[in-house]
């Protein structure tokens, strides 16, 4: 089975956007409210489930302590 990968490649991300700069990527995702991700590269990365309009799973949340009791 020949599956795409999670993420939109680099050259997708070029064709979606237009851009070849990381920073005008991301300038351009952030005003088209596409949400995204920046990895450690600084290179914006879009899951493939957000452009092709199927439901993404919930990011976890960290956990964090419960202060009911203290």
């Amino acid at each position: 089975m020949n599956e795409r990968p999670f993420f939109l490649t680099d050259a997708e991300l070029r064709t979606l956007t237009g851009w070849s700069m990381k920073s005008k990527q991301a300038q351009w995702l952030k005003a088209q409210a596409i949400p995204f991700r920046v990895n450690a590269t600084g290179h914006p990365v879009v899951t493939r489930s957000t452009i092709e309009g199927r439901e993404q799973q919930p990011l976890r949340r960290a956990w964090e302590p419960s202060l009911a009791g203290a």
